[in-house]
C-alpha cells in the first residue's frame, strides 16, 4: 500500500488537500511537499525507489506549461558529484535517475536531503528543489569486532552489580528503524542494562546478578541480540565467551567521565590531542591497565589511535573539517584481571580556511543580441565556499569597467546582468573576469572568464548578383542533372546572413514548377526533376526567392529562364508515298514521257528543329538506275532520259530519307512505278 500527502504553502498555514490512495503491488512510502515562495519546492521520498519512479510534477508545481519547459532548455543544474533526480521536459515530471542510498548521502544525519536547482532561459528562471530521502529498514543491526565473539575474563571474586560494558551495534538506519534494543539470552548470572548518552545513542552493560563460581561453571557462553523497530524488524547478534577467574573485585576508574579536547582540521600526523587517565585499586598484574579505543564512529578508527600504556591520543590519520566536525570516541581501561572501566572523549574539529571558493556556470547566453535591454540576464552562476562562518563568506566582483554587474538571486546563486545598452558596432565582444573571495584570513580566492559576443539585428535582405538569369539545357537529359546556380549576398552576420534558396509556386503549362526542376535550398544549385522533350516544351520560367536566417526573415526575388535545346532525336516521318505494303503499283510512267517527267514526290517531315530537321533524299536502290533521279531537297522523282521500248515496264526505287543533325537519323520509302501507257499494259 502506498500513502501520498500533498501540502500547499500559505503565508499563515499548511493545508492537508490529498487524501489516502492505494496502490496494489508495493510498499512505498512517498510524499509530495511544494512551496510557492521565492521558487524553491520541496519534495519527500524513500530511498532506494526503482530508478524512473516518480519524484513530483515539477510542471505543475511551478505552474509551468510542457511548452515553456521544451522552449526553456529546462534541466538540472548541480554541484554534487552524484546527481539522483532527472527532469523530463516532454511530461514535466522529476523522476529518480540514480539509486538513492540513504546512509550514503547522509550517515546518521537527519533529515536527509539533497537539493538542486532547475533553470530556464528565453527567459531564464531559476528554481530550487529540495528533496528529502526518508529512511526505510534496509540495514539490520550489525556488531563489528575482529574476533568472532565478545571475550570477558572475569573473577569468581567479582561484587553483584559489577557492570561490563559490551560492543555496541551499529545501525545505518535512523528514526524508528535504527537500534532501538539489546536482549542478552537467558542466563543465571548476568542481566542487560541498557542506558543512553546526552545524543541519544545507545550503550549497553552486562550486569553481574549473581556471583560466579569458577568451580562449577568455568566458562559461560551467551548472545547478546540487537533489535531495530522497523517493519519488518531487523536483528544483530554477537557471542560472548566468559573466561571465569579468580580474584580482581576493582575495575580501572577514569578521573573524568566525559572528557572534551579540539583539534585543527589538517593536524600533522603523530600529533597529540589529549591524555586520559584511569586507576585501579588492585595491585600486581590486576592493576596494570592497558588503554584502547572503542565504538568510534565516522571513520575515526582511521584517524585516532591511544598508546596503551600512557593513554595518549594522538592523530593518526587525515582530518577534514568538510567532512566530520566532531569525534566521539569511547576510551576502555581494561586490566590484567579483565575489568574494564570506560569513559567518552568528544573531540571538536576547529576549521582553517583551506578551501577557495569554486564558481559554476549554470547558463551563459552568449552571443547577446546588442539589442537587448538593460537588466538582460547574460550568466547564471553558483558560487560556494565549504569552510565555515567568515571562511566560507563570499564576495563577488568583475574585474575591469564592463557594461554589466552581478545580483544575488537565491543561495550562493549570482546573475550576471547587463547595465547599459550595448552597441555591437562599437564593441563587438567583451572578457568579462569575475572574481570569488573569501573573508578567510588569509582570504582565498578563485576567477572564472566569460567571453561574451554580441550579436547583430536583421536589417538587410538577400541580394542576387544579377537581375535576371537565363541558362540552357539540351533536351533528353537525365533526371537529376545540374542545370546552373543563383548566387545571393547579404550583408548581415552569421544567421541573419545564412541564406536559402526556394522555389516560388508557379505554374508551367498547367503543373507545379516543382514537377520540372529542383532546388538546393543551401547552395542554390537548380537540377532537372525529369528528362525534358524539346518538342514538348521549349522555356521554362520561374521565380526564385533567397531568404536569410534572421527573425522575422528577410527575402528578395529574382526571374530565370531556362531554354530548352533540341537535340536530334527524332527520325524522319515519309508522308507520301503512303507504305500499305499490300499495292504492286504506286506511279504510272507513260513511254512518251519526256526528260525530267515528275513521277511522283516523296513527301517527309521531321519533328526536331533546325539544322535536325533539314531533309535530304537519295536513291538507295533502283531496277534501272540511270532511268530515274531524286530531287536531294525537294523529294521530287524525275526522269533522267527519254522511255525506250526496252525500258521494263515495273520498276522499284528506294529512296532514303536522312536529317542533317549529328548523329543523323533517316527513313527509307519504296517507289513502286509502272512504264505503261494504258493500266492493262501493267496487267499483261
Amino acid at each position: 500500500m502506498a500513502r501520498r500527502r500533498c501540502f500547499v504553502y500559505v503565508p499563515w498555514t499548511w493545508r492537508l488537500f490529498c487524501g489516502p490512495r492505494q496502490q496494489m503491488g508495493s510498499l512505498l512510502f512517498v510524499f509530495y511537499l511544494f512551496t510557492a515562495v521565492d521558487g524553491q519546492i520541496r519534495y519527500s521520498i524513500p530511498e532506494e525507489m526503482k530508478k524512473g519512479s516518480v519524484i513530483g510534477n515539477v510542471a505543475q508545481d511551478l505552474s509551468l506549461t510542457i511548452k515553456r519547459m521544451s522552449a526553456g532548455r529546462a534541466r538540472i543544474v548541480t554541484g554534487e558529484s552524484i546527481q539522483y533526480a532527472e527532469l523530463k521536459t516532454d511530461k514535466g515530471l522529476l523522476v529518480v535517475s540514480d539509486r538513492i542510498d540513504r546512509e550514503q548521502l547522509c550517515g546518521d544525519v537527519t533529515p536527509c536531503s539533497f537539493s538542486f536547482e532547475i533553470i530556464l532561459e528565453n527567459p531564464i528562471e531559476l528554481h530550487r528543489v529540495i528533496v528529502e530521502v526518508l529512511d526505510i529498514n534496509d540495514h539490520a543491526p550489525m556488531f563489528t569486532i575482529k574476533d568472532k565473539a565478545l571475550i570477558f575474563e572475569i573473577s569468581e571474586s567479582a561484587a553483584v552489580g559489577v557492570q561490563f560494558p559490551l560492543q555496541t551495534a551499529e545501525d545505518q538506519d535512523v528514526g524508528q528503524n535504527g537500534l532501538q534494543t539489546y536482549i542478552l539470552s537467558p542466563n543465571e548470572n548476568f542481566i542487560l542494562n541498557q542506558n543512553a548518552n546526552p545524543d541519544g545513542s545507545k550503550y549497553v552493560e552486562m550486569v553481574l546478578q549473581k556471583p560466579l563460581d569458577r568451580e562449577r561453571r568455568p566458562r559461560l557462553s551467551l548472545k547478546l541480540i540487537a533489535v531495530d523497530g522497523g517493519t519488518p524488524q531487523r536483528s544483530g547478534t554477537v557471542n560472548i565467551e566468559i573466561n571465569v577467574l579468580d580474584a580482581n573485585d576493582n575495575r580501572p576508574i577514569f578521573n573524568q567521565s566525559e572528557y572534551k579536547a579540539s583539534v585543527l582540521e589538517n593536524t600533522m600526523k603523530g600529533t597529540s590531542i589529549i591524555t586520559v587517565n584511569a586507576t585501579d585499586a588492585d595491585s600486581g598484574s590486576n592493576g596494570r591497565i592497558a588503554y584502547s579505543l572503542s565504538k568510534m564512529k565516522g571513520g575515526a578508527a582511521d584517524i585516532f589511535n591511544i598508546d596503551e600504556n600512557t593513554g595518549t591520543i594522538s592523530v593518526s590519520g587525515q582530518i577534514d573539517y568538510e567532512k566530520n566536525r566532531k569525534f566521539e570516541v569511547r576510551v576502555e581501561a581494561k586490566d590484567q584481571g579483565g575489568l574494564i572501566g570506560t569513559s567518552k572523549v568528544i573531540l571538536d574539529v576547529i576549521d582553517i580556511n583551506d578551501n577557495a571558493p569554486v564558481i559554476h556556470i549554470m547558463s551563459f547566453s552568449s552571443p547577446l543580441s546588442e539589442d537587448s535591454p538593460p537588466g538582460t540576464t547574460v550568466a547564471v552562476l553558483n558560487i560556494k565556499d565549504i569552510d565555515s562562518d567568515r571562511n566560507g563568506q563570499i564576495t563577488c566582483s568583475i574585474d575591469g569597467k564592463r557594461p554589466f554587474k552581478l545580483e544575488m538571486s537565491l543561495t550562493n546563486y549570482y546573475n550576471l546582468i547587463s547595465d547599459q545598452y550595448l552597441d555591437r558596432e562599437s564593441v563587438s565582444e567583451y572578457n568579462i573576469t569575475i572574481t570569488a573571495t573569501d573573508l578567510g584570513a588569509p582570504p582565498l580566492s578563485s576567477s572564472t572568464k566569460l567571453h561574451l559576443k554580441i550579436s547583430d539585428v536583421n536589417d538587410n535582405a538577400p541580394l542576387f548578383n544579377k537581375n535576371i538569369y537565363s541558362a540552357y539545357v539540351a533536351e533528353n537529359n537525365s533526371p537529376g542533372t545540374s542545370i546552373f546556380a543563383v548566387t545571393a549576398r547579404d550583408a548581415d552576420w552569421n544567421q541573419n546572413a545564412r541564406i536559402s534558396y526556394l522555389l516560388e509556386d508557379t505554374q508551367i503549362s498547367g503543373s507545379p514548377v516543382s514537377t520540372f526542376l529542383s532546388l538546393n535550398s543551401e547552395t542554390g544549385v537548380l537540377s532537372a526533376v525529369r528528362s525534358f522533350d524539346y518538342e514538348q516544351i521549349k522555356q521554362l520560367d520561374l521565380i526564385v526567392r533567397a531568404q536569410d536566417g534572421g527573425s522575422p526573415p528577410l527575402s528578395s526575388n529574382v526571374s530565370v529562364r531556362i531554354l530548352i535545346q533540341d537535340q536530334n532525336d527524332n527520325a524522319p516521318q515519309v508522308l507520301y508515298p503512303v507504305q500499305t505494303g499490300g499495292s504492286l503499283l504506286a506511279e504510272m510512267v507513260p513511254r512518251s514521257a519526256d526528260v525530267g517527267y515528275l513521277v511522283t514526290k516523296v513527301v517527309a517531315v521531321d519533328v526536331d528543329s533546325g539544322q535536325n530537321a533539314w531533309l535530304s533524299y537519295k536513291v538507295h536502290k533502283a531496277t534501272d538506275r540511270a532511268l530515274f533521279e531524286v530531287g536531294l531537297h525537294n523529294g521530287e522523282i524525275r526522269t533522267v532520259r527519254q522511255v525506250t521500248d526496252k525500258d521494263g515496264v515495273k520498276q522499284r526505287l528506294t529512296v532514303v530519307v536522312e536529317d542533317n543533325g549529328r548523329p543523323s537519323r533517316s527513313a527509307t520509302v519504296i517507289v513502286n512505278v509502272a512504264v505503261a501507257d494504258s493500266f492493262p499494259q501493267v496487267l499483261s
